[in-house]
C-alpha cells in the first residue's frame, strides 16, 4: 500500500476538487502526523491561526503537539470553492481536552485555502478556526457516526 495520497493533479474541475478535500479530510483523521505530511510539498508553507510553518519537517512538529492537547480528534472538510490550482474548503472538527475525553468538548470552525505545486502537493495552506465549546449531547461527530451523514447547516450552529 502507498504512503502517499492519490494523485489528483490540477488544474482542478469541481468533481476533481471535492475528491481533494475528502482525501485530505481522510488523512487528517487518521491523525498520523508523518503520513499528513507527505500531502504537502517539501517546501510547504502554513499559517495555521497564529502558528507558522515551513516544511513537512515543521508540519510533523505541529501536528504532533496539535494531537498531544487535541484528543478523540473527528474532521470533517467541504469544498467551498475552487480555481485551477486552488481550493478553498469549509471544515468542523470535534475535540476533547482530556485523553480519556472527561474534559470539555470543543468544537472547531473556520476556512481554509490551498495553493498547489503541479505535482498536486499542497504547496501552501492558510487556516483561520475558533474553538466552540460543547456539551457531550451537542457532539455531532460520535464514535461510529458517519461524519459525512452529519447535517452542518445554520441551524446547527
Amino acid at each position: 500500500m502507498s504512503t502517499t495520497p492519490p494523485q489528483i493533479l490540477p488544474p482542478f474541475t469541481a468533481a476533481t476538487a471535492h475528491q481533494k478535500v475528502k482525501v485530505a479530510q481522510d488523512l487528517w483523521n487518521t491523525r498520523d502526523p508523518a503520513k499528513i505530511s507527505l500531502a504537502y510539498s517539501p517546501d510547504t508553507y502554513w499559517r495555521n491561526r497564529i502558528t507558522f510553518a515551513h516544511g513537512r519537517d515543521e508540519v510533523v512538529e505541529f501536528l504532533t503537539k496539535k494531537w498531544e492537547r487535541e484528543h478523540h480528534y473527528m474532521l470533517r472538510k467541504d469544498l467551498f470553492t475552487f480555481a485551477d490550482n486552488k481550493i478553498a474548503v469549509q471544515f468542523w472538527y470535534e475535540w476533547n481536552a482530556l485523553p480519556d475525553a472527561t474534559g470539555q468538548w470543543f468544537r472547531t470552525y473556520g476556512l481554509e485555502d490551498w495553493t498547489f505545486d503541479t505535482d498536486g502537493l499542497m504547496r501552501k495552506r492558510m487556516m483561520c478556526g475558533n474553538d466552540f465549546p460543547i456539551t457531550p449531547e451537542e457532539r455531532w461527530f460520535k464514535e461510529g457516526v458517519d461524519i459525512e451523514s452529519v447535517d452542518v447547516c445554520p441551524k446547527n450552529f
